[in-house]
């Protein structure tokens, strides 16, 4: 990628059904039009989707494409991670998003990796400089977080570790992101912090999304959403207008790119790219 071109990266996770396999082979090829530098696929905790995962992975790679696929260790024995980080280097396979995950219920004590620049750690020991490995960061604070210093020193912890760039979770305020671009800054962090970017199409889903990941979603943007819930093609215009303002906003005042979670749908994103000027191949 041209170091003057902002990064653009798409996730998806691995659907369940044939027909939804079809519906994401059809949205991978709608977004790969842009050129984005990598589609993540997600992976869950304890192995539950490992399969999915690694079909579409196949399937993306089978298209000409970059992929970038999730790894967790939330209940794997080091093994397993090492197992799967071997099975991913052997297909080629170049980048990776590494995240700490959830430990299944009654695993508490039993994965002996515990937080992810452990797992950062432990990828480059076993893989060398292989993979790009991409981090989760909070402009608004993991939910989980001691402190809002605190949030910002693990971060560190991951780059130190060998991670490449970081992801955000999604926010609604440009502001949150630019300040913990500072924070980070001034705690020496000076590696790539993409933000990640949810479109507004699903009001009731957003807001169960957003509880669980502690996203905050200001009360002005509430209201609107709440008021054009039930109007779809409403709430998706006014959603497309809010997003594009907030991504232009965000690139505009130096942020590297942008990641779309897509919800495995490519026609609110497709739009997106084109407000934002985002080239398609010819």
């Amino acid at each position: 990628m041209n170091n003057d071109t902002p990064h653009l990266s798409f996730e998806f996770f691995p659907p369940k059904t044939d027909q939804g396999k079809s519906k994401l082979a059809v949205t991978r090829q709608e977004l790969g039009k842009f050129n984005p530098e990598f589609f993540s696929v997600t992976y869950g905790a304890g192995g539950s989707t490992r399969a999915t995962t690694m079909d579409q992975v196949a399937a993306i790679q089978a298209d000409g494409f970059s992929v970038a696929p999730h790894i967790s260790f939330g209940g794997s024995a080091e093994d397993e991670v090492l197992a799967l980080l071997n099975d991913y280097k052997a297909s080629g396979v170049k980048e990776l998003v590494a995240l700490r995950g959830d430990l299944p219920s009654g695993m508490g004590g039993a994965a002996q990796l515990v937080h992810a620049n452990q797992l950062v750690a432990f990828i480059r020991e076993h893989t060398g400089d292989h993979f790009d490995i991409n981090v989760a960061a909070y402009p608004e604070i993991h939910p989980e977080a001691e402190s809002y210093s605190q949030d910002v020193y693990w971060l560190g912890e991951k780059f130190k570790a060998g991670a490449n760039r970081a992801i955000t979770q999604y926010f609604y305020s440009a502001d949150a992101y630019f300040k913990f671009v500072d924070e980070c800054a001034k705690a020496g962090i000076g590696a790539p912090i993409i933000p990640g970017i949810m479109p507004l199409t699903n009001y009731s889903n957003l807001l169960r999304f957003s509880e669980s990941c502690g996203a905050e979603i200001p009360r002005w943007l509430r209201w609107q959403l709440k008021e054009r819930s039930e109007n779809i093609e409403d709430l998706t215009s006014y959603g497309i207008d809010v997003i594009t303002e907030l991504s232009q906003k965000l690139l505009d005042g130096g942020a590297p790119g942008l990641h779309f979670y897509t919800m495995n749908q490519w026609q609110v994103s497709d739009v997106l790219c084109r407000n934002l000027g985002f080239a398609e191949s010819s």
